[in-house]
């Protein structure tokens, strides 16, 4: 057993005992940790708030045989404007939950930190974008391998009449690869989707509010159905 330093974003912590806390860390170099606050639901906690959801921390851990145990934390980022906004913080929920879902543990998760780290960052630094959920989503499945083919079919590769999308096949369809259960695209969502990947999250393009509502939903049914799970989260954004 030893001591050792890390850093992380708190995803998010469950009770543990009568006084100790669970706490879900997303570490870049050693992917999703369980770490032990302990004592940390008691009033005169040393540790305070500093290991909430959505903290960016440094953290000094005991490691044990099934649980490290959290010795010191220091806040590297508390995103305070985030969390003054209900809407923002909703928003932080879906990227945490989605991160929590693909993210392994004793795994580096170096893409997937800094990915957080900047979705949480746009959501301090700016006003809340209404794309934001849905360009996190992308480059989430990106990072994980499952991004959905926008700008060739991914049948068979051709970039013509691209105006059906296929959950399973897993992106857009031409004419001649069309299944029965591919949706059909409004004109110019392939194009608006395609913008959001290429975006930084800080600086979206402008919304297009028609677009904007049918991105959100395709993109949501995409990684419920490649993560075989529901986003609770996005159905609390009625997105």
């Amino acid at each position: 057993m030893a001591l050792r330093h890390d850093q992380g974003i708190v995803l998010r912590g469950y009770p543990f005992g009568e006084a100790d806390r669970v706490v879900v860390l997303l570490s870049p170099n050693h992917g999703k940790l369980r770490t032990v606050a302990k004592g940390v639901r008691k009033t005169k906690s040393r540790f305070g708030g500093r290991l909430e959801p959505f903290t960016h921390v440094d953290v000094v851990l005991y490691e044990g045989r099934n649980l490290d145990t959290v010795t010191q934390v220091s806040v590297i980022e508390a995103y305070p404007r985030l969390r003054g906004d209900l809407d923002k913080v909703l928003a932080a929920g879906t990227m945490v939950e989605v991160v929590d879902a693909v993210a392994q543990e004793n795994e580096g998760s170096h893409r997937a930190f800094l990915l957080l780290q900047r979705g949480l960052s746009a959501l301090e630094t700016g006003p809340l974008h209404d794309d934001i959920v849905p360009a996190y989503l992308l480059k989430a499945a990106e990072v994980v391998g499952i991004a959905p083919a926008l700008t060739a079919c991914a049948a068979c590769g051709s970039s013509d009449g691209l105006d059906r999308f296929s959950l399973s096949a897993g992106g857009v369809l031409c004419p001649q690869c069309r299944s029965g259960g591919a949706y059909a695209l409004r004109s110019g969502l392939v194009g608006y989707l395609a913008g959001l990947v290429a975006s930084d999250l800080s600086s979206l393009p402008p919304v297009d509010p028609v677009l904007s509502k049918d991105a959100a939903g395709l993109v949501r049914r995409f990684l419920e159905y490649h993560l075989d799970r529901l986003l609770a989260s996005l159905a609390a954004m009625d997105v």
